[in-house]
């Protein structure tokens, strides 16, 4: 069997299924692999770690059909360096022959019989636009967990609500919260828990949003299916947290500051503390004069910068994690940010002119 295509489409459908390829095959080596599929006109590419899967289809000039699975790190490095137009692959019994220009290459293949059965799509679809997914993926899936050792964290729960459907995401250092009203993704009542990662790259796929999104629910997967492309992910098992209990009904105290000036103070400030997570915590000082950012690392210096803001509410100051603070400044993406805080131990709820989106920042005790 053998297929033609424009190289192109083809580096990208190709980029895509990797993303979901295991980057640990461990008893299954054929996972390290992309699985390529031929049937009349198109092409499909599959990758898989068996928690997340995605299938991506391009047309191209076919001849036979069948399966086969490639190596998918050389091949993804091959459709990089070659300059042809278009690339032609030839799939034999145990090999593959690619072609693009003068170029020539003769690489191994796996059996596509050894590569696992993966979950089809199930349940009715109901359809989403992806714009508005699009962003509160994009706000949400940032605080979700990627310690394995907590497979619950690692999750976004997806809940319905009386107006739509509600996002939520934590790592138990933060919290990010997310309603799309007008968004019916899930039946009354019910609560799913999705990978963060499939997430995640369902976000990069659906980039600005353009299209809309059917979803398949089933009880163990949930599949989005985009024009050409298909992500499937595994739901997670287990009680996600209740999230509710760690929001203050009210804040006594509420800093309101400019965006763009905040985060520059924030990361000239929090040089001094180095980037790792458990770098020195940036200190916030709010009082009715404004707000002065500081941070002090032992043997290595300390820095202080005043920043424009206005402040309601009792002096106080308060640290955090410069990276989380900063991550959720990004997430709320307005003009203009809101902090609001109790004391210097309670967490504290970052906003921007969204009102459908919150993030709660746990603080950093300090001396």
């Amino acid at each position: 069997m053998k297929f033609r295509c424009d190289r192109d489409a083809l580096a990208e459908a190709v980029g895509t299924a990797y993303r979901a390829v295991a980057s640990r095959s461990g008893a299954l080596p054929v996972l390290s692999g992309v699985k390529v599929t031929l049937t009349e006109g198109q092409v499909e590419f599959t990758g898989s770690d068996l928690e997340l899967t995605i299938r991506v289809r391009v047309p191209a000039e076919v001849e036979g059909e069948g399966s086969a699975v490639l190596v998918a790190r050389l091949l993804v490095d091959t459709l990089a360096k070659v300059s042809s137009e278009t690339v032609t692959v030839e799939i034999g019994d145990d090999q593959a022959k690619i072609e693009a220009g003068r170029f020539r290459s003769e690489v191994r293949t796996l059996a596509a019989s050894d590569f696992p059965k993966l979950p089809e799509s199930e349940g009715p679809a109901v359809t989403v636009a992806g714009g508005p997914l699009a962003e509160g993926l994009r706000q949400v899936v940032p605080a979700a967990s990627k310690d394995d050792a907590r497979p619950i964290l690692t999750g976004v729960l997806v809940t319905s609500t009386d107006e739509g459907v509600r996002l939520v995401a934590t790592d138990s250092y933060r919290l990010a919260v997310r309603d799309l009203p007008g968004v019916s993704l899930l039946p009354e009542g019910q609560k799913v828990l999705v990978g963060a990662k499939g997430l995640g790259e369902l976000q990069r796929l659906l980039g600005g949003g353009g299209s809309d999104v059917e979803v398949y629910l089933g009880e163990r997967y949930v599949t989005f299916r985009l024009p050409g492309t298909e992500l499937t992910a595994r739901l997670i098992e287990g009680e996600f947290p209740n999230y509710q209990q760690l929001i203050p009904g009210s804040y006594p105290n509420k800093l309101t500051v400019e965006r763009d000036s905040f985060v520059g103070a924030v990361e000239r400030v929090s040089l001094v503390g180095g980037t790792s997570r458990d770098s020195a915590p940036i200190r916030l000082a709010m009082n009715a004069d404004g707000l002065e950012l500081s941070a002090t690392a032992q043997d290595v210096g300390q820095s202080f910068e005043p920043v424009e803001a206005t402040f309601d509410g009792s002096e106080v100051t308060v640290a955090f994690n410069s990276r989380f603070l900063l991550d959720g400044v990004e997430a709320a993406a307005s003009p203009e940010i809101t902090l609001e805080t109790i004391d210097p131990l309670k967490p504290a709820v970052l906003r921007g002119k969204d009102a459908d989106f919150l993030y709660l920042l746990m603080p950093v005790r300090i001396a």
